[in-house]
């Protein structure tokens, strides 16, 4: 069996060489996802409104290969100043109040671009609701 990898598109991912999710069998790992919208930083400043538009992105990854927010057992969630945390926890336990999936928040030092305060991964299985 080989592993389904798709591209958001973004311009960086034949640089970096990435994909936005791979799936094999009914395992998906999507990569980390930030707010950029059109090539721009959403929400800049504002921790909760790029939580909202990161996790959409990472809900969009999943749609698009046959999985749900449901299917999600692990999340990592990089931020760029931990004292924000309870802004970034409260978004995502409105994505996933009810999956309730494993999960990790760490500072970082920085993300990609300055304005990025935000970046998530989630790991999914596919019937794990």
């Amino acid at each position: 069996m080989t592993a389904l990898r798709l591209g958001s598109g973004a311009p960086w991912e034949d640089v970096v060489g990435y994909s936005r999710v791979v799936v094999h069998g009914d395992t998906a790992w999507v990569s980390g996802t930030t707010a950029t919208v059109d090539g721009a930083v959403a929400h800049p400043g504002d921790a909760a409104g790029q939580t909202r538009v990161a996790l959409s992105g990472v809900r969009r990854a999943l749609d698009e290969v046959g999985f749900a927010l449901g299917d999600v057992v692990r999340t990592r969630m990089y931020v760029t100043d931990i004292s924000r945390w309870e802004e970034v926890g409260r978004v995502h336990g409105e994505f996933f109040r009810d999956a309730r999936p494993a999960t990790s928040m760490v500072q970082v030092a920085a993300l990609i671009d300055p304005a990025m305060l935000v970046e998530i991964e989630a790991d999914a299985v596919r019937g794990a609701a």
